[in-house]
Formats: structure tokens, C-alpha cells, sequence
């Protein structure tokens, strides 16, 4: 049986589409580089995290899957097929929260809003209901 290990985004720029996404959900962190994945990035010619063609980022519950943003050349060119839905307390607060780094209302609902995160991948945020 497979089980669910990270998901992936493709990103024009994985550092900094990393640090809004952790900054965005609750529990995560971008993953800290040891030595030797520095040692690693360094013989590939990258001599700055900023510069890491994939950077994930993990949660502190070791149960949740990491997010994975890995370079690719091209950016986004259509809407994404697959997205994530958030789930919040304060719905005006939160929302709010998300935009002041870089996400941006795509379309309003009853229960729920669309965003984009800076790189144009949409997400949901809605209300908490219940239990």
C-alpha cells in the first residue's frame, strides 16, 4: 500500500515560494540544511540556499507529508490541477495574514475563497465548521 510522502510543486524560484508556505502553515518550517547537504550543493556550483533548485519544507508532526518546490524553466502557464485547501478560525484574519506576503484573492464564495500564493498556485481558504 502507498502512503503519501511529500507533495510536490513545480516553481520558478523554490526558496522563496518555500519561505511563504511556511510562513503560511501552521507547523511547518523550511527543512534545515545540514553540512552535508551543503557540501552537496556546493559541488553542484550552488553556493547559496537562495539558490537551491529544490527546497522542502517539513512539519513538525512527522505524520504530515513535506512540500517539495523544485526549479523547473518555465512558469506556470495554465490553472493547477490540483491544489490545496486550508481550513482557519478567523477567515477575514487569515486571509488577511496570507496576502500581506504575497498571496492574492482570485475569486470569493460563500464558504470559501481561492487564492494564488506569489507563484500563481491556487489554494482555498475556508471557514472552519464544526468538529
Amino acid at each position: 500500500m502507498a502512503h503519501l510522502h511529500e507533495i510536490v510543486f513545480d516553481s520558478c524560484h523554490p526558496a522563496s515560494i518555500a519561505r511563504f508556505w511556511a510562513a503560511a502553515l501552521d507547523g511547518y518550517e523550511v527543512a534545515p540544511y545540514d553540512e552535508a547537504e551543503l557540501h552537496r550543493l556546493r559541488g553542484n556550483g550552488i553556493t547559496s540556499t537562495e539558490d537551491d533548485p529544490a527546497v522542502r519544507i517539513q512539519a513538525s508532526n512527522a505524520s504530515r507529508p513535506g512540500i517539495l518546490f523544485q526549479l523547473v524553466p518555465e512558469p506556470m502557464a495554465i490553472k493547477n490541477r490540483v491544489h490545496l485547501d486550508l481550513r482557519c478560525e478567523s477567515f477575514d484574519a487569515e486571509s488577511k495574514r496570507l496576502t500581506e506576503p504575497g498571496a492574492s484573492v482570485v475569486a470569493g464564495h460563500d464558504t470559501f475563497i481561492v487564492l494564488a500564493d506569489p507563484e500563481g498556485n491556487e489554494f482555498c481558504l475556508s471557514r472552519r465548521t464544526g468538529s
